[in-house]
């Protein structure tokens, strides 16, 4: 049944000029005018505009008229709402992103309700700030930040960061695979996933210690003996392969050609 045009009308009055716990309630209002009304109106506080922004089903120009009132602006909740939101227009988005702190970065880029190009945006503004970060920060997006983060924190080499975000629970596979992948990762760091019982348990990123390392240690060859002939004759065949390790997989093959245990 249609709205009552007279019933509207003194909706919208009531939204421009409400106080209190009646502005609140007028902001639920499934009626996009009376929505619009509100936000028009001089009570209007920056908690009312987050209450507004929490509505996922606000349509492109309420959105843009919050995102052209430079006061509203001004609040970097409003921007963090304002950002995720998922139907805020990229061109309001994108430079709202580049102006959040640190960690409201963080609660973006592992938002899913948030568009996923606005959370690798703002994943790539964390990562541009990771140089800069005291250390506790660091420890602390280590911890908890989102995959490429702690990825790159685990490159950095920082002890205390790479053990942190070895633990990280978004830490995935193919993360650590693109650390062991970068040009001259550290020593110490592909040390450091070497000794970590869940990510050396993985065959793939076994293959990728070997790789990189530079010497044989023991854990390398206990890897080793956790191959197959044919993974090791694939191994050995690398051009990259440090001379020590070369070595020790051939004596590996020498010694199951002689006693087959596979």
């Amino acid at each position: 049944m249609p709205a009552d045009p007279v019933e509207t009308a003194a909706a919208e009055a009531a939204a421009r000029s409400a106080e209190g716990d009646h502005l609140t309630a007028l902001l639920h209002d499934a009626d996009e005018a009376v929505i619009r009304a509100a936000i028009e109106n001089p009570h209007l506080h920056e908690s009312h505009v987050c209450l507004v922004l929490e509505r996922l089903d606000l349509p492109v120009p309420l959105l843009e008229a919050i995102g052209s009132n430079p006061q509203w602006l001004g609040s970097e909740s409003i921007r963090l709402r304002l950002a995720r939101h998922p139907y805020t227009p990229r061109r309001i988005a994108v430079p709202l992103v580049r102006q959040l702190f640190l960690f409201d970065l963080v609660t973006l880029s592992m938002l899913p309700s948030a568009p996923a190009d606005i959370r690798r945006l703002a994943q790539e503004a964390i990562l541009t700030k990771i140089p800069q970060l005291p250390l506790g920060q660091k420890l602390t997006l280590a911890r908890r930040g989102p995959a490429r983060v702690a990825a790159a924190l685990l490159l950095e080499g920082h002890p205390r960061a790479s053990a942190h975000a070895l633990q990280n629970p978004y830490l995935t596979e193919s993360q650590i695979l693109r650390v062991l992948a970068s040009p001259g990762v550290p020593e110490r760091v592909a040390g450091a996933i070497a000794q970590d019982p869940k990510w050396s348990a993985q065959k793939n990123i076994r293959f990728a210690l070997v790789r990189v390392a530079s010497k044989l240690s023991p854990q390398i060859e206990d890897f080793l003996g956790s191959f197959s002939l044919s993974e090791l004759a694939d191994l050995v065949s690398l051009d990259q392969l440090a001379s020590a390790i070369r070595s020790a997989i051939r004596r590996e093959i020498a010694e199951r050609a002689v006693s087959p245990g596979e």
